[in-house]
């Protein structure tokens, strides 16, 4: 599992890698569709991207529409993360 600084890197080395976006614009405010001028095609190159980088699967999760900021991107990994780690009840 990830610490939220492992995330907060990672994350932010896949959209320096993929989008190239400059380290400095990276910061937990920033909106990814008005901030980086992504767009929906953009979106799933990132989800792709992200579970290559965290080896999660997050598809089909419906929480990825709400994705706005990088915060909100950092919070749903670490989220993710949480729920594999947890037994489920048998």
């Amino acid at each position: 599992m990830f610490t939220e600084a492992e995330i907060v890197q990672r994350t932010n080395k896949v959209l320096v890698e993929y989008f190239e976006i400059e380290q400095e614009r990276l910061v937990p405010t920033a909106h990814i569709f008005q901030d980086f001028g992504l767009d929906s095609l953009d979106t799933v190159d990132l989800i792709v991207a992200l579970q290559k980088e965290f080896d999660v699967t997050i598809r089909d999760d419906e929480r990825i529409r709400q994705l706005g900021t990088l915060q909100s991107i950092y919070s749903f990994i670490a989220a993710v993360q949480q729920e594999m780690n947890t037994p489920t009840a048998p």
